[in-house]
């Protein structure tokens, strides 16, 4: 009796352990094949930064199809742990893919659609994550802010691992990295995650949210986009813009990258600390403020300690984005929660769309310093949208008394 007990009371533990881990896997993953992604197909592809740009737009855009539809799939009907364990698969065979081939149009069509099935693991492992903290009582906020963490202390770890890697060992070793990444996070899923079958339940708040709150909606999926893109735009070009026009070593990409990853995870636990206390539109008007002066300062900086010192703002331009913003989509649309993380998921996508175009054509006719003005543009766009969006932490309180 008491064994059954204990291991009882040990269950949700677990759970949640696993997801703590999946969401470092996942995270490790991407972190090891985005940062460097630019340096591989200019130096092992051999195409121009015209076609690097054209490659993040084609990978957004495959994305974002593959993940609306998915995401439809698990709301009405699907099993999310199964979608996530099929998705992990997918990535891994998508990473053995860049490992050892070399041919743009394969890696673009083929290369770039497996990758999206991986991708799609994480916004539906949220998802996942969102449901079981709602039906066993956790604080939604709180837990989704240190999954959130996480994915940051992947993004500490992997960017300067990724370029270690790839400079000592080549990007086929980097490839089979990210590989294995994927099928540990793959058994992790199917040993421990919960299965969670739809009821095919249809409330009245699920029917509501998307007529009453459209405009908001449709608001900060601008912002986000806009946001995402000016960060999209720093993934892409900033290892060709340190090494190629500032003359710095390779791995300073790298640590740039880590340190602002790094500074993240206290940013995303301090926000979801503070998200009850401040209200999630403050901290967004927070994050998109420390975004322009960022944009703005990075500009006229080109020391390397400089450098590094920017990435506090990054950290909380971008923790609080990656945080709190998804949980702001959520709360825009109740009862979809695998509709409204995708919809968060995608504005990253759309930002990659933008960013890829706009990176590309600026690198290739202008400098890589050029399209940095690009993304002060894009983040003083989003400013404009987030204080239009409306308050989504005091209006809900007050729903029920009217009702009632």
């Amino acid at each position: 009796m008491r064994i059954s007990t204990t291991s009882a009371r040990r269950l949700p533990d677990m759970t949640s352990t696993a997801f703590l881990i999946i969401a470092f896997l996942t995270g490790i993953a991407g972190a090891l094949q985005t940062p460097t992604l630019s340096l591989f197909l200019t130096s092992q592809v051999h195409v121009s930064p015209f076609m690097v740009g054209i490659f993040f737009t084609g990978s957004a855009v495959i994305g974002i199809f593959v993940s609306q539809l998915l995401a439809n799939w698990s709301d009405k009907r699907g099993d999310r742990k199964t979608l996530i364990l099929y998705c992990c698969l997918l990535g891994a065979l998508a990473c053995v893919l860049f490992a050892f081939n070399r041919n743009y149009f394969i890696l673009l069509f083929i290369g770039v659609l497996l990758s999206s099935f991986g991708s799609t693991a994480n916004p539906q492992m949220f998802a996942l994550a969102r449901e079981h903290s709602e039906k066993t009582g956790r604080e939604a906020v709180m837990f989704s802010s240190i999954l959130r963490a996480q994915v940051s202390l992947a993004w500490v770890v992997g960017p300067p691992l990724a370029f270690a890697l790839s400079m000592g060992f080549g990007f086929t070793f980097m490839y089979c990295a990210a590989t294995l990444a994927f099928l540990l996070c793959a058994v992790m899923v199917y040993m421990f995650l919960p299965s969670m079958p739809k009821a095919h339940i249809k409330t009245t708040v699920t029917m509501e949210a998307p007529r009453r709150n459209r405009r908001d909606t449709l608001m900060l999926f601008i912002a986000c986009s806009l946001m995402w893109a000016a960060n999209s735009i720093y993934l892409i070009n900033m290892p060709l813009y340190v090494v190629r026009e500032l003359g710095l070593p390779e791995k300073l990409a790298g640590v740039l990258m880590g340190s602002a990853a790094c500074l993240e995870i206290p940013t995303m636990l301090i926000a979801g600390y503070l998200a009850k206390q401040l209200g999630k539109r403050f901290l967004m008007r927070f994050s998109v403020v420390a975004g322009v002066i960022f944009y703005g300062c990075i500009l006229f900086t080109t020391g390397a300690a400089m450098l590094i010192a920017l990435q506090l703002l990054n950290a909380i331009f971008i923790g609080i984005l990656a945080g709190i913003g998804m949980l702001y989509f959520q709360d825009l649309m109740p009862g979809q929660a695998g509709a409204a993380t995708t919809l968060f998921t995608n504005s990253t996508r759309a930002g990659w769309i933008l960013a890829g175009s706009l990176a590309g054509v600026i690198a290739q006719f202008w400098t890589y310093h050029a399209v940095f003005y690009a993304a002060l543009a894009m983040v003083v766009g989003s400013v404009l949208c987030i204080w239009n969006v409306k308050n989504v932490d005091k209006p809900a309180e007050e729903v029920p008394e009217v009702v009632v």
